[in-house]
């Protein structure tokens, strides 16, 4: 028997409608496309073939000319592009810290910014700390106190505590605790990776 139908537009029409609907007005109003473009292009193709930008990335003291979508974060950029998977992309929502990455200085979750904010940015992933096979004094202690577990946050960990050694080189264990509070651990190994970064600032004392 065939099924009987709605009278008037289906609901699935008019979704679809009201959908494509939104979407042209809001390009249009944002001014990336006329009426008329707007129009001509399938709704799936509205708005994204402006999407890409060319960026220049110093990542690790080196320069890379990249083309990133202007909705790709630094992480992917990093990890997908350049090949720099020591960053680790956790809750991918600026909570768990495994992104993170040092920029001019500072640490910031590398998921959070996008790769377009960083032209002209000084930034450094834990690729960039060693020397050759020489580890940097922070990850050397890192081992010497266990400080990796699963090691799926050790990086981030590891790049907070950088952060937090150039703007002080002699941090004491409250102000370590307080610089890795952004960084979760899922093995709760929290006392060993703190006593790390206190013994690092020791040794370069």
């Amino acid at each position: 028997m065939e099924e009987k139908k709605h009278k008037g537009v289906s609901r699935r029409d008019f979704l679809k409608t009201i959908g494509g609907g939104a979407i042209g007005s809001a390009v249009v109003s944002t001014g990336l496309l006329d009426t008329k473009e707007a129009e001509a292009y399938p709704i799936e193709v509205v708005g994204t073939r402006r999407g890409k930008s060319a960026v220049t990335l110093k990542v690790n003291g080196k320069n890379y000319r990249v083309d990133v979508e202007h909705r790709e974060t630094l992480a992917e950029v990093l990890r997908d592009q350049l090949g720099f998977t020591g960053t680790k992309i956790g809750c991918d929502r600026g909570e768990c810290g495994a992104c993170t990455v040092v920029v001019n200085g500072r640490n910031v979750y590398s998921c959070s910014h996008l790769a377009v904010w960083m032209e002209g940015k000084d930034i450094l992933s834990i690729e960039g700390l060693g020397k050759g096979e020489k580890l940097d004094p922070l990850q050397e202690a890192f081992i010497e106190h266990d400080g990796p577990q699963c090691g799926f946050c050790t990086s981030g960990q590891i790049m907070s505590g950088k952060a937090l050694l150039l703007r002080n080189a002699n941090p004491t264990e409250a102000q370590v605790r307080k610089a890795l509070s952004g960084n979760l651990c899922r093995c709760g190994n929290y006392n060993r990776e703190v006593a790390a970064v206190v013994a690092a600032a020791s040794k370069a004392r």
